[in-house]
């Protein structure tokens, strides 16, 4: 059984004639282009740490398989704002599990892609630690409720926006929340 218990968040952006290529230097950016990305959905398990990049990719091997949670965006339009962003919620009981989002848009500033990640991941906290909210509130609203709530202890989220190229080459940015592998034990023989 795998259960990280560390992950680490990062982000790029990169820009190039093809889209594919796009992809890879952002990737490069983010730190991630030499490990085998595996997508998995979006919990943040018990007992986890959130620690530095640095950190995170100490442990980690080029062309290792790594399990993540990747928001990913592009464009080929001139000037055409994107963004992509991880949005992290963590409970206060750390034996419970949190919830990592992904976001990804068109015309928004980093800002506020981030917090609209932020608000969606702790939303989804909230909902399963029986914190009633209104969704329609601002996210300042909600934050405030959270925080009396004594459920979640920390939000947070990571941001990458960027603007199309002005001459039409492809723009792509990554957000991506990393699981890191803990290290497997193996009897001497």
């Amino acid at each position: 059984m795998f259960v990280a218990r560390k992950i680490f968040l990062t982000r790029g952006a990169g820009r190039h004639r093809e889209k594919l290529a796009s992809f890879e230097m952002a990737l490069r950016d983010a730190g991630l282009a030499p490990f085998n990305l595996v997508h998995v959905s979006s919990i943040f398990p018990p007992q986890c740490k959130l620690v530095s990049r640095a950190e995170g990719l100490r442990h980690l091997h080029p062309g290792q398989i790594v399990f993540s949670v990747v928001s990913t965006n592009a464009t080929k339009e001139p000037h055409r704002q994107i963004a992509a962003s991880i949005g992290v919620a963590i409970p206060t009981d750390r034996e419970a599990y949190g919830y990592l989002s992904e976001h990804h848009s068109f015309g928004e500033k980093a800002d506020v892609a981030g917090d609209y990640a932020e608000d969606l991941a702790a939303e989804m906290l909230a909902t399963t630690q029986g914190v009633e909210f209104d969704p329609d509130k601002s996210w300042d609203e909600k934050r405030e409720i959270w925080r009396i709530s004594n459920k979640i202890v920390r939000s947070t989220n990571i941001t990458r926006a960027a603007v199309g190229d002005r001459n039409g080459l492809w723009t792509t940015v990554v957000a991506g929340a990393i699981f890191i592998p803990e290290p497997v034990y193996t009897p001497s023989a």
